[in-house]
């Protein structure tokens, strides 16, 4: 004889212990709660903020091209120079 999830939850209420639901719904509620303390940035700032990075993404992405570019370089002279 063995317990279905209906006989589950009901034991699990019976023991104190919250039902699945009850903890999705607490967790939801404190996520809410969460996001009503984040302190959301301005439209100025939300402005500087993605313009710095952006220009660290392009400043990052220029420098592994340019890193790429000389290393192959320098892989490529040394098989000329080898073989």
């Amino acid at each position: 004889m063995g317990f279905d999830k209906k006989d589950v939850n009901i034991v699990a209420t019976v023991q104190g212990k919250p039902t699945a639901w009850a903890r999705f719904t607490k967790y939801l509620r404190e996520v809410r709660s969460e996001f009503r303390k984040v302190a959301w940035p301005n439209r100025k700032e939300l402005i500087t903020y993605t313009t710095v990075v952006l220009v660290t993404v392009i400043i990052a992405a220029l420098f592994s091209g340019i890193v790429d570019v000389l290393s192959s370089s320098a892989l490529n002279l040394l098989r000329r120079l080898g073989g």
